[in-house]
């Protein structure tokens, strides 16, 4: 696994935590922690500061996605999923978290709310064509492939 250095401010209130750090050798992603104390009330939005800015090489992204225990045990989840940084953001990381599930959701200091997963960005540029190429599929979509599996 190759590594990418990213730099890591951390802002007044995100001072004594920890910084994004992979639970495992072979997680992709790494833990964000939140720096304030909150609760989200069911079907309510809160955007979970980190108490971080990050600095993302040029030609990567960041996605910040959801904690698979959060979202089974509590109905917890990343709104925008997966939320994208920039490389060219310098601003505080805030996670935006919903609470689908039916009590209100509290969040400690410190607590492990997302993960961040660091990925290279294809460069691209859009064409303005007349007509497309032809595949099998065509303009099926939303379920036209059918639900069962083979």
């Amino acid at each position: 696994m190759s590594e990418v250095a990213i730099e890591v401010l951390t802002l007044p209130h995100g001072r004594g935590l920890n910084l994004p750090v992979r639970a495992t050798a072979g997680a992709a992603g790494a833990d964000l922690v939140s720096a304030e104390e909150t609760t989200i009330a069911p079907g309510q939005v809160h955007a979970v500061a980190t108490g971080i800015a990050i600095a993302l090489p040029e030609g990567y992204e960041g996605q910040v996605r959801p904690r698979s225990g959060l979202a089974l045990k509590h109905g917890v989840t990343v709104l925008n999923a997966p939320g994208t940084i920039d490389a060219d953001y310098r601003g505080e990381v805030k996670v935006i978290l919903i609470n689908h599930g039916r009590e209100p959701f509290r969040i400690a200091r410190g607590d492990r709310i997302a993960q961040l997963v660091v990925a290279p960005v294809t460069s691209t540029r859009f064409d303005r064509v007349e007509a497309l190429t032809d595949t099998a599929r065509g303009s099926g979509g939303f379920g036209s492939t059918g639900v069962k599996g083979v």
